[in-house]
């Protein structure tokens, strides 16, 4: 399967077997680098129940390879849980009160399928999906899959050229959007860059600034130079336009790209899911893995809500639930979270950032997800490498990432000398095997740089590895501070400080000293009605930590800056920071 990333990332056709996902996907660290990818499993429990363990000391360890990797296509996946459990729920998208049986799914997937293909579209053409998460956005992942076309995942907070960069990155021939959400006003941002719109012919557009898009498809309004997508799905219906879809699928592989990502049972399940369907963990870890596995996705809300993720958990008897560290504070602190009905939750993933031991057992107890799961990994690895055992203790739970994933190696490097660590100490993670994008999107230094020769792809965190095989994150290496020489990791520090009573969240980042290079500053969150001061925090940290890792300033906040999908960026708090204290 292939994978390029510039800043977008390519998903495949790929799925796995039980416990195991299907399609590769990719990621990219900022809005200027592309990948492509396939789907990866976001399960590592084991047929043989064995643990796979570190080898000679080293931090080095490969996981499992009994469970042979599915050769299917999307599609394959789609049509053999059809087979098995044609009548139960598929997809549940409560704010436009869509429900669907995997049945009917998969009659609407066809004949979105086969509409593309009638309007044009063509095997290896890339369609972008510009909006929140939406029946359409499924809807379009997936029968863009079912014909071969690449489908862009564009995040819906950009701007005009944003999106210009992204649709010339890949190429965009077609961009499927609804006219707003919220305060984007999808359709104007497009006519900013693309002034020809309004008097195109629909289907036949010719702009000069992005010349190989000819097809705009809007999901819910009828406006110049657009297709509608009620349209595009009627002229798939046809008995000629299915032939040919059918026809189409002979010639597709479980090794062809499906997705560019712009920077992943028995008992009938229903899986919440409030992260971004444009993000891995949404696309992959999400659509992909409930498709394939025959369960049901809910989406609760166009975009993050804590609230209506609790209703939804509550009025659709979910069982699992995603989300970022941040989503999962958000959900915990409701101020009526006691009122909601969260019986039959039963797991879940928490993943995208560094989870707090502290947060990850307030989880399992207040949300009832025994089965929680942490998992690690990147978009460039599609996106899981790393997760525990939902039968891990909690301990193991809130003290690693859990161990690494099937089909995949693992090793922690000395950065200065090139040689392995011994076990737990500090090393920079590498990963190798089939999830491993196939490289950055037109930029093959970029690529030489992050996945060497000999296929190991260098994460840039740093990480240690035990005796039993389980990982930890202590930081990123750019996150790491040096202060006088000393080297502090942010996460180590962030996770003792969740250790105080009146700490609702902290995040912990280096700012410029004259004398040091860098101190260090507690951005800290305190619970709802707490007080507290800088002196009592430090006060606090004597005796438990070094010296030199006491935090110099202590910074009350009410708020961090947020991505889209939920991520701290600590580069903006540290340049907030620096500039509260007139650094």
């Amino acid at each position: 399967m292939a994978v390029y990333v510039w800043m977008l990332r390519l998903g495949r056709l790929c799925a796995r077997s039980p416990g195991v996902l299907g399609a590769r996907a990719v990621l990219s660290r900022g809005w200027q680098e592309a990948r492509w990818q396939g789907v990866r499993p976001l399960s590592s429990r084991e047929v043989d129940g064995t643990t796979p363990l570190p080898v000679g000391g080293c931090s080095y360890i490969q996981g499992h390879t009994g469970l042979h990797l599915i050769n299917k296509t999307v599609g394959q996946c789609l049509d053999a849980t059809v087979q098995k459990i044609p009548d139960r729920e598929a997809l549940v998208v409560l704010h436009e009160n869509v429900r669907l049986t995997f049945a009917q799914l998969k009659e609407e997937v066809d004949k979105a399928a086969s509409g593309l293909l009638s309007i044009g579209l063509c095997k290896g053409d890339r369609l972008g999906m510009w909006g929140p998460n939406s029946y359409a956005w499924v809807l379009m992942q997936l029968a863009s899959a079912q014909a071969g076309i690449i489908l862009v995942s564009v995040n819906p907070a950009y701007q005009a050229r944003e999106l210009e960069y992204a649709l010339k990155k890949v190429g965009c021939k077609a961009l499927v959007f609804p006219k707003q959400f919220k305060t984007q006003q999808y359709y104007n941002i497009l006519k900013q860059i693309c002034p020809e719109l309004e008097k195109a012919q629909p289907g036949a557009l010719k702009s000069q600034r992005l010349p190989d898009l000819t097809t705009v498809i809007l999901v819910d309004a009828s406006l110049p130079g657009t297709l509608l997508l009620d349209d595009v799905i009627a002229a798939g219906s046809t008995e000629q336009h299915l032939a040919h879809l059918q026809h189409t699928q002979k010639f597709l592989s479980c090794h062809d790209p499906i997705n560019i990502q712009f920077t992943s049972m028995p008992k009938e399940l229903r899986m919440v899911l409030p992260t971004p369907l444009y993000h891995c963990l949404g696309s992959v870890g999400g659509t992909m893995v409930s498709m394939t596995h025959g369960i049901t996705l809910i989406l609760p809300s166009p975009s993050f809500d804590g609230k209506k993720a609790l209703e939804a958990i509550s009025r659709e008897r979910g069982s699992f639930l995603y989300g970022t560290p941040t989503m999962f504070v958000d959900i915990l602190n409701q101020p009526d979270f006691s009122s909601y009905d969260i019986s039959a939750m039963l797991g879940g993933v928490i993943a995208g950032s560094p989870a707090p031991p502290e947060l990850i057992r307030a989880i399992i107890n207040k949300l009832n997800m025994k089965e929680l799961v942490v998992a690690y990994g990147t978009t460039e690895n599609s996106p899981v490498t790393f997760m525990n055992f939902a039968e891990d203790t909690v301990q193991e739970k809130a003290e690693s990432v859990g161990r690494v994933m099937p089909h995949t190696e693992a090793q922690i490097v000395n950065t200065e000398t090139g040689t392995l660590t011994k076990l737990n100490t500090p090393g920079e993670l590498w990963i190798r095997g089939y999830c491993v994008m196939l490289g950055y999107w037109g930029d093959p230094q970029k690529t030489e740089e992050a996945v060497g020769q000999d296929k190991w792809y260098r994460t840039g965190d740093i990480a240690t590895m035990d005796e039993k095989g389980f990982c930890k994150i202590v930081g990123r290496s750019k996150d790491m501070i040096i202060r006088g020489g000393e080297n502090i990791y942010p996460a180590e520090l962030e996770d003792f400080f969740h250790t105080h009573p009146k700490v609702q969240e902290v995040q912990v980042v280096g700012v410029k000293d004259k004398r040091l290079g860098e101190e260090i500053c507690a951005c800290i969150r305190l619970k709802k009605g707490e007080k507290t001061t800088a002196e009592e925090i430090k006060a606090f940290c004597k005796g438990k930590i070094a010296h030199f890792k006491i935090p110099r300033y202590i910074v009350f906040v009410t708020e961090y800056p947020l991505t889209v999908s939920g991520k701290i960026q600590k580069f903006k708090l540290r340049e907030q920071m620096e500039q509260h204290l007139n650094l």
